[in-house]
C-alpha cells in the first residue's frame, strides 16, 4: 500500500493521484478504483484523450442502456461503460494540471441534496 500519494487532478466524480515513492497512478471515478503503472497510465490516458464519443453513441444509438461508450479491458469479459459526460469527466482529470487544492468550490460542484424542514 502507498504511504505518499499525492493529488494530481480531482473532478466532481473522482481523482487522480500518483504515488511518490513507487510511481503508481491511482485512479478513483464513480465506482472504478484503477492502479496503473507509468506505461498503463499512458496507454490508458491515450486512449480516454483518442476516444472517438460521437461513433459509439451512434453505434449503440438503439441499445437500451443509458451508457453507450465502452472502454475495453484485458479481461476479456469485462467493458466499462460510460456516458458522454463521464468521458469529458475523465480527460479533464488527465488534462488539469493546476494545484486541485487552489480552486474554488462553484455552487454547482456541491452535490448535496438540501432538505428544508
Amino acid at each position: 500500500m502507498c504511504n505518499s500519494i499525492k493529488t494530481i487532478s480531482k473532478v466532481k466524480s473522482g481523482e487522480l493521484a500518483i504515488c511518490c515513492e513507487c510511481y503508481m497512478y491511482h485512479l478513483e471515478f464513480n465506482n472504478i478504483y484503477l492502479e496503473l503503472n507509468q506505461r498503463e497510465f499512458e496507454q490508458f490516458r491515450s486512449y480516454i484523450l483518442d476516444i472517438e464519443m460521437d461513433y459509439w453513441e451512434h453505434k449503440y444509438a438503439d441499445a437500451k442502456v443509458k451508457r453507450k461508450i465502452p472502454i475495453p479491458s484485458m479481461q476479456q469479459n469485462l467493458v466499462l461503460m460510460f456516458k458522454r459526460e463521464e468521458i469529458k469527466e475523465l480527460q479533464t482529470l488527465f488534462t488539469k494540471t493546476a494545484d486541485v487544492f487552489t480552486t474554488l468550490l462553484n455552487t454547482k460542484d456541491i452535490d448535496y441534496a438540501l432538505i428544508l424542514n
